[in-house]
């Protein structure tokens, strides 16, 4: 798989610089008192199990207490969230700032990573540290120190059979080794806006202080979405085959793990088109699962499952999100003085009976061009969505002034960028005509003596 180096376009960067605003307790109804899933550790018996089971189903959906906002069902996942891709709405929010352990879906961050600092023809080299970490019952497809991959046939086995000793090479592999990795790993996760995360493995084996919470795997499970059709690619493959490597001279089936891609299974989604299990006895069940219909994108996680409902709750909480929301169209309903200009095609997602006016607006300057910026909007405190927009000349008067002094074409020497240059112009139009009368009457000053000359020479020879 080549070096992918996407451009992000301007529309994808806004939209994370905005999720960052919906992380503080100013734009967020509901952040206050997550719940630690990791403090409850693991059931010893089957009465303490069944305890937690009802325990996580009562816990409150806090999406559910915003005024107005359609009911979302419980689930047996101590978090959960549904996040409308495009336009950065949450949609459903079950203690979606509470630390868990995400086992196997640190796997997206892993293929993320991987993918934003892949090199040409990028190999993937098995060693002895790769296997040495493995215990009885970790997922791996069997390789031996020495062996070589392709990224491409890494990233297969890291996503369908989620190989642990391969997300381990894949760490170690690129860029400066698996330390830098794991560094990249979590300045990503920081940039995207997932703050309440830290990372020590690639592959989500268990470890106190490896963590993240729902909120911030829908983060980079979207940028993953958004940014690398491989996510979807991988997903949807059922079976995959890695061929013959320089040690190995037998080939290696494994398949997707998901059970939502299967048609005929009990859990199919016929709308799913990406996501990566996870299970470890400390973080149990963990499921990430992208999906569209209609138009609509959305990311889906469910995090510390009880029993065998991560795929029911999945597909109850994408149907909420599908079924629940409409799109409004911010170009024609944004009627801010602070707004020139706003993105084409732009929306939220609010509740069926939500009006424009209902809606909250928060205007954050971008740091590389204050004359544009991003628009993020809350309904009851909830964020519904966020667009980049152009700030108008007086928003930029009262907040940016300095931005009206530069030679940039907005405003110099109290003359505007386009006047300047039809002066400078003129100037150099007059400049050149006088330049050329004189050259023309120097020519016709020559031609007069020229004829002169002549006539004299005409006289003498009579």
């Amino acid at each position: 798989m080549g070096k992918t180096r996407r451009g992000k376009i301007q529309r994808i960067c806004s939209l994370l610089c905005a999720l960052l605003l919906f992380l503080s307790g100013e734009t967020r109804a509901y952040a206050a008192d997550p719940v630690d899933t990791t403090l409850s550790g693991v059931s010893q018996t089957a009465e303490e199990e069944q305890q937690a089971t009802e325990n996580a189903y009562n816990m409150t959906v806090d999406s559910n207490e915003l005024t107005g906002w359609p009911q979302g069902p419980q689930t047996y996942g101590e978090a959960g969230i549904v996040m409308d891709m495009d336009s950065g709405a949450i949609l459903y929010a079950k203690n979606i700032d509470g630390k868990a352990y995400p086992a196997s879906i640190t796997k997206v961050l892993t293929m993320l990573v991987a993918l934003e600092n892949a090199e040409e023809d990028q190999k993937v080299t098995i060693s002895q540290d790769s296997i040495d970490f493995l215990e009885y019952g970790d997922a791996h497809i069997g390789m031996t120190p020495g062996e070589e991959l392709s990224l491409t046939d890494a990233l297969y086995a890291l996503m369908l059979a989620s190989a642990n000793e391969v997300a381990h090479a894949i760490g170690e592999s690129e860029g400066e080794g698996y330390d830098w990795f794991i560094e990249q790993m979590n300045e990503t996760a920081q940039r995207l806006g997932a703050v309440n995360s830290h990372f020590v493995n690639t592959n989500g084996l268990q470890d106190e202080n490896h963590y993240t919470t729902a909120l911030d795997m829908a983060l980079i499970a979207r940028e993953l979405f958004l940014n690398y059709p491989e996510f979807q690619e991988i997903s949807q493959t059922l079976q995959y085959t890695i061929g013959p490597t320089n040690l190995e001279s037998e080939s290696r089936v494994f398949q997707q793990a998901h059970e939502m891609f299967y048609e005929g299974s009990d859990h199919y989604y016929p709308y799913a088109v990406a996501g990566k299990t996870g299970y470890t006895e400390n973080a149990m069940n963990t499921l990430v699962t992208c999906a569209e219909k209609d138009g609509i994108r959305l990311v889906c996680v469910v995090m510390k499952t009880h029993g065998r409902n991560v795929y029911t709750d999945s597909i109850a909480l994408l149907d909420y999100g599908f079924s629940s929301f409409q799109k409004l169209d911010l170009a024609g309903a944004e009627e801010s003085r602070d707004i020139s200009e706003i993105e084409e095609g732009a929306y939220v997602m609010v509740p069926e009976g939500v009006d424009f006016s209902d809606m909250e607006l928060t205007l954050m300057e971008n740091e590389e061009n204050p004359r544009e910026g991003t628009a993020s909007y809350t309904y009851e405190g909830n964020p519904v969505g966020t667009a980049t927009v152009s700030f108008s000349r007086s928003y930029l008067e009262e907040n940016v002034p300095q931005i009206l002094e530069k030679s940039d074409g907005k405003k110099e020497n109290g003359l505007p960028g386009w006047v300047r240059f039809l002066l400078t112009a003129a100037g150099i139009l007059v400049a050149l005509t006088v330049l050329w009368f004189f050259i023309a009457l120097a020519i016709r000053r020559k031609r007069r003596l020229e004829r002169r000359r002549r006539r004299r020479q005409r006289r003498r020879r009579q």
